[in-house]
């Protein structure tokens, strides 16, 4: 059963997605705000898909606080960059920037206002990134980052990635750690399976403090449910 709703919302997924980034340039033409509402669009389809398909669902702890403030975010799965793209209201999400390069997709991501990061880490590329970085603070709108830098598996913590020390110094924003079980419904590898999905925003830190206290209270704030055991169903 649970590979027959993995098929079923594959093929909505791939069925939506594929016509709407195709069409997605005429937005971005129009204005990057109607580019955000095309993608929220877009998102919102995906998730009546994961919800009815699926069979996913998504609880909310803690409470999301009023923008800019940068979001850090553990990523299990898919699942959470789109939702948390709909919860907080098209923000600036920092990905690595070979995905830029995608065909199509890449240059609305571009309009759309993502922060792209060279992993080379050069001088140049950092003051990139800023640019992107203070332009999106600019237009009100918060960042999100994923800072552990890639998906996981359930059950694991890996360390930070030193990008993200950097990016909350030279920001000054409050930091808001977000712990995620999605990894149990949407596993990198095998059928999707119907459960929720917990998002707890923890409380925000402030900004200014030292890279060990921040690096080891934002590892700590998204890994709340790694020695917490299974969830529940």
């Amino acid at each position: 059963m649970n590979r027959l709703r993995t098929i079923l919302f594959q093929l909505l997924f791939f069925g939506i997605s594929v016509p709407m980034v195709l069409l997605a340039p005429l937005a971005a033409l129009i204005g990057t705000r109607a580019l955000q509402r095309y993608g929220n669009l877009w998102i919102a389809l995906l998730r009546w898909s994961m919800r009815h398909v699926a069979g996913i669902e998504t609880r909310i702890e803690g409470t999301i606080p009023p923008g800019p403030v940068l979001f850090a975010a553990k990523h299990q799965s898919i699942f959470e960059p789109l939702e948390l793209a709909r919860l907080l209201d098209a923000p600036a999400v920092v990905m690595k920037k070979e995905l830029t390069r995608i065909p199509v997709w890449g240059w609305c991501a571009r309009r759309y206002g993502v922060i792209a990061v060279d992993r080379k880490a050069s001088a140049k590329a950092l003051r990139g990134m800023m640019r992107e970085a203070q332009a999106a603070l600019a237009g009100g709108r918060s960042v999100m980052i994923f800072p552990e830098g890639t998906r996981v598996a359930p059950g694991e913590a890996p360390r930070l990635q030193s990008g993200f020390a950097g990016l909350y110094r030279m920001l000054g924003l409050p930091v808001v750690p977000v712990a995620v079980q999605s990894g149990h419904v949407w596993p990198r590898n095998g059928p999707m399976r119907p459960g929720v999905v917990t998002m707890r925003f923890g409380e925000p830190i402030p900004p200014g403090l030292p890279r060990p206290e921040i690096e080891a209270r934002v590892h700590a704030g998204i890994n709340v449910f790694e020695t917490a055991g299974p969830p529940e169903a």
